[in-house]
């Protein structure tokens, strides 16, 4: 809750196809009750959703603020936001308000585990970084579950500029302070990883503050960038057990098959 009095919504700037928009924008219908996920998987890479992140969690703050405080009575809350680190853990993103650190989730390299963790989470807004799809392997009820729970996804860069970006945030200086001392509190990161990742941000400035893009995908998209494999060893015991049968196992391209 550092962040309270650090920076405010007003501190950012959105843009969609070039239009300013605001975050209401981006993510349709947000709300205090909504869960952000950011799908890591490289050292630093949740770095380059920050100004996503941040902005949003000025606005929770904003749904809040008149019950928040550390007195008795009062509200000490933090946003429903976490990282899923793939493979391992990949920074320490608490100074970025990413709290208590429960919501800092690592796991298996596997989509339908990655799918399987979000799920268990309730996240209603997805962002994963932008990776080649690939024909990956879920359960079918973890895929419905995903259907019916996620209202946006969106693609990101580690680099902060994604691909055929559509969205443009425009972070702030206070926000960026608390990147990098997240970056600087990342004890699982040697120190030349940290410089490189100091020196990476430096492109990001425009007229002195940090520009960030991303691209609004479908979800059916965002699942199959979850991880470049078909499947891991969990869920290939799942397929040991039930035989690979369709009705419980399939991947997007055969369901969207299956719909047709």
């Amino acid at each position: 809750m550092h962040t309270i009095n650090m920076m405010s919504y007003a501190d950012f700037d959105f843009g969609i196809n070039g239009n300013k928009v605001f975050l209401e924008d981006i993510f349709p219908g947000f709300n205090m009750n909504d869960r952000i996920g950011v799908v890591v998987r490289q050292a630093g890479g949740g770095m380059g959703a920050s100004a996503l992140l941040m902005s949003a969690l000025t606005r929770f703050y904003d749904f809040h603020r008149s019950l928040l405080g550390d007195e008795p009575g009062r509200l000490r809350i933090y946003p429903e936001n976490f990282v899923f680190h793939v493979g391992q853990r990949h920074m320490n993103h608490s100074w970025m308000d990413i709290w208590p650190p429960h919501k800092e989730v690592v796991v298996e390299d596997d989509p339908e585990q990655i799918l399987e963790a979000i799920n268990d989470r309730g996240i209603t807004r997805l962002l994963v970084q932008d990776i080649t799809p690939s024909s990956t392997t879920f359960l079918r009820e973890t895929i419905s579950s995903a259907q019916h729970r996620i209202v946006s996804s969106l693609a990101y860069s580690p680099s902060g500029r994604a691909n055929q970006a559509d969205i443009t945030i425009f972070s702030c200086s206070a926000a960026e302070e608390n990147v990098i001392d997240s970056l600087n509190r990342s004890d699982e990161l040697a120190e030349e990883v940290k410089e490189q990742l100091r020196r990476r941000r430096t492109p990001l400035y425009v007229d002195g503050r940090v520009k960030e893009t991303y691209r609004r995908i479908d979800l059916f998209d965002a699942l199959q960038m979850l991880s470049p494999n078909q499947h891991g060893a969990t869920t290939s015991s799942y397929m040991d057990i039930l035989g690979n049968n369709p009705i419980y196992i399939t991947s997007i391209q055969s369901l969207e098959k299956m719909n047709s």
